[in-house]
């Protein structure tokens, strides 16, 4: 059975929190409603639809959500390369097939999580990796589910 969430990731980890901004606080960029062609360019400026708070389009639940950096290449084929920043939430449901972060044996890691007749397992998104089962003893506990990923063009 998977473990609860570690009581010493209870403090408040939302984004208001993480930039010292009131619960109200927002940061609201342009929206433009024109889409961007791939081909010959158009101005978009006569397009300007709106401001956008990407908290309200990234952020489900701000006092459960939390940001980290991901390192290496096991989750290359799901869209996570390194250094790229990831948005957890600690709320979402920890269930089969979903990315999280997760803790075993003391070491972080972001992996898909499966679990199938063979048991519970953590699987790389790179066939280079070897996936990781859970056995019943190892020290093994699921800090929250990615909901997004962001990196560099």
């Amino acid at each position: 059975m998977l473990k609860s969430i570690p009581k010493k990731l209870k403090t408040d980890g939302s984004i208001s929190a993480i930039y010292g901004m009131e619960e109200s606080g927002s940061l609201e960029l342009p929206l433009f409603s024109a889409r961007v062609a791939a081909g010959f360019p158009s101005p978009a400026e006569d397009h300007l639809e709106s401001r956008l708070d990407l908290n309200q389009h990234l952020i489900r639940n701000p006092s459960s959500t939390f940001f980290v950096r991901a390192a290496g290449e096991s989750m290359m084929e799901a869209g996570i390369y390194d250094r790229d920043l990831l948005i957890v939430d600690r709320s979402i449901e920890k269930r089969n097939r979903r990315v999280v972060i997760a803790t075993l044996n003391g070491e972080f890691t972001v992996k898909r999580l499966v679990q199938d007749e063979e048991g519970i397992f953590l699987v790389a998104e790179n066939p280079e990796f070897d996936n990781i089962p859970i056995r019943v003893d190892s020290d093994f506990s699921i800090w929250g589910v990615v909901t997004y990923v962001i990196h560099e063009v």
